[in-house]
């Protein structure tokens, strides 16, 4: 489709090679300036969150613990186990290194997006304050009248629509897709039915505000995060042994090409790089903006206390379950699994046109004929069993394939994968053939530019069959080698928990968003619309591909509108941080209330 031609040319912008590196130096930059305040997140930042400085009569909605898990239930989400394995599937180990940089940085730029937030928060209604990026600059730049009040409201209504985008892309629309996806391949659950009952239980939540977000936010995060690393731990414990040799060849392939081998076709370093990055912002939202906006909700007169507070929050969702999700898909082998067997049937890749290839069965090309023969089909009998259960409609697989030199430029490999799903007998076919499970095979469609030279021929590698496992799917069965039927169960159980979490926090996110732009008046209808966008990203979005498309253009809009605002007044909240420091160790703080 056209649409989503025009999406990945948008994100071929937002995510160009330059990218990484602009936010690699805004971490860099603010972890020196405030001299090291991840060091103050992990030490005082703890003290506060367990209530050490708590005071009831300062302005504000919700405790500093219940702002930091409103803030992680939505960073805290299918990026934590569905992100992880596009990650790790697309970029191999390496790319959890990249993870782990993001994280560390990501605690110094969350610091000073927090603590910004605070210091400009609106508190006209100190039981429903307002905070964000777009408050900040109407009221640093606002402030000075004429021109820069126009200028400073267009910024700040620019940032608010990236801020929808997002919304409704990762903070919506793929929980909704990765949850339905996942519920369906488990329990054969109708996605739409999915979508429905996700759409209502959040439509539950969100018509509180933000009391009740973070009421709710406070006791579901804790316990969805403790039952999903119990597990995640159990599995670690029976491959022990494989967990050295993970981290050796996690920081081995961060800065080497990781060759083809297994389900896994090789990966550039420039590529591993990017998927890690990628996939790390997309989990903990260091540098979009987004999270200042519930923290702006905490009681407090002091912005820099929970600007620190804010950076706990990158550590525990990339550092810690980022983590554990990785090295369980790497310690299980599934990012690199063997195929499921041969398949017995005759098949071949053919050329259909310039650039195009589609597999033709070769043995019986008539026993089921459809009106449209593209894809070509062909009998589920000739798969070899799955060891998991029996195959069935809606299951993904794929064949290896080769061109006859030229390398892929992401992947520095001449192996490309030959997709198909298991689908009913198409319509039009024999009487024979009706109500039979089917291959569908996808076109391979060769793109010149994003190879090394335009490949003359590309034939298959053998007949081997991998079964094809998409983001939360793919963390499920790394659970399921361990212990068969803790991913079916634990993982769903915690993709349910995480999506409505994730959801849950940025409907309110969204919700600031339309205040500021329209007002009150635009959050009833908002909330509608972003229920429906759920039940619509369930039933509708066809792949997974097509929803990493829109996930990376809400987080990469996000991240080019906020990644400024941060950069060109980021020395306020520097200011503010070590005025904070200066008065806490001069014991200002030493008497607090509790």
């Amino acid at each position: 489709m056209k649409v989503f031609e025009v999406i990945q040319s948008v994100n071929d912008v937002l995510w160009s090679q330059y990218t990484p590196y602009v936010l690699l130096f805004a971490g860099v930059l603010f972890t020196i300036w405030t001299r090291f305040t991840q060091y103050h997140a992990m030490t005082h930042g703890i003290k506060v969150v367990r209530g050490k400085y708590d005071h009831e009569e300062d302005p504000g909605a919700i405790s500093h613990f219940q702002a930091l898990s409103a803030a992680l239930s939505a960073t805290v989400g299918l990026g934590n186990i569905g992100g992880v394995a596009l990650a790790i599937a697309a970029g191999g180990p390496g790319a959890l290194f990249w993870m782990w940089i993001v994280g560390v940085f990501g605690m110094a730029l969350k610091t000073i997006e927090i603590t910004l937030a605070m210091m400009y928060r609106n508190t006209d209604d100190p039981e429903n304050p307002h905070g964000g990026a777009m408050w900040v600059v109407e009221k640093v730049l606002g402030s000075k009248g004429g021109r820069w009040k126009i200028i400073a409201r267009a910024i700040g209504v620019f940032f608010c629509i990236t801020l929808i985008i997002s919304t409704f892309t990762g903070g919506n629309m793929y929980q909704a897709y990765s949850v339905a996806d996942l519920t369906k391949y488990y329990f054969d659950v109708p996605k739409i039915v999915t979508g429905i009952v996700m759409a209502v239980l959040v439509g539950m939540v969100i018509i509180g505000g933000i009391k009740r977000i973070g009421d709710v936010a406070g006791k579901l995060v804790p316990i969805m995060c403790v039952i999903y690393l119990l597990a995640a731990f159990s599995v670690l414990a029976v491959y022990m042994g494989e967990i050295p040799g993970m981290f050796a060849l996690i920081f081995e392939s961060a800065f080497n090409p990781t060759e083809a081998t297994g389900a896994f076709i090789g990966g550039t370093l420039g590529y591993t790089f990017m998927q890690g990055m990628k996939r790390a912002l997309f989990s903990n939202e260091a540098g979009q903006g987004s999270a200042p906006i519930a923290h702006a909700a905490a009681k407090t007169k002091e912005p820099a206390r929970e600007g620190i507070v804010g950076g706990i929050g990158p550590f525990i969702d990339t550092l810690c379950i980022c983590t554990v999700t990785a090295l369980v898909i790497l310690a299980t082998g599934t990012w690199n699994r063997a195929a499921v067997g041969d398949i017995t049937e005759s098949v071949a890749l053919n050329q259909s046109e310039k650039n195009v290839y589609q597999i033709a069965n070769t043995k019986d090309p008539k026993k089921i004929k459809s009106e449209n023969e593209i894809p070509s089909h062909q009998n589920i009998k000739s798969l070899p069993e799955k060891k998991s259960g029996p195959w069935k409609s809606g299951d993904n697989l794929f064949l290896m394939a080769k061109t006859d030199g030229p390398k892929h430029s992401t992947t520095d490999s001449s192996l490309l994968r030959v997709k198909g799903s298991i689908v009913e007998a198409p319509t039009g076919a024999t009487d024979e053939a009706k109500g039979t499970l089917v291959i569908a095979w996808s076109q391979v469609k060769i793109k010149p530019d994003e190879w090394s030279e335009a490949p003359k021929k590309v034939t298959l590698v053998s007949k081997s069959i991998y079964a094809d496992y998409n983001g939360a799917t793919l963390t499920g069965h790394a659970f399921d080698r361990a212990f068969p039927g803790l991913g079916k169960w634990l993982v769903t159980l915690a993709a349910w928990l995480f999506a409505i979490s994730t959801m849950i926090s940025w409907s309110y996110y969204g919700e600031q968003g339309m205040v500021y732009m329209v007002g009150n008046k635009g959050v009833l209808p908002y909330k509608i619309v972003f229920l429906i966008g759920a039940i619509y990203a369930a039933a509708f979005i066809e792949s997974t591909e097509q929803m990493v498309l829109f996930m990376d253009l809400g987080t990469g809009a996000m991240l080019w509108a906020n990644i400024p605002i941060v950069l060109c007044l980021g020395f306020l909240a520097v200011r503010c941080l070590g005025n904070y420091r200066d008065r806490l160790n001069s014991g200002e703080f030493d008497q607090p209330d509790k």
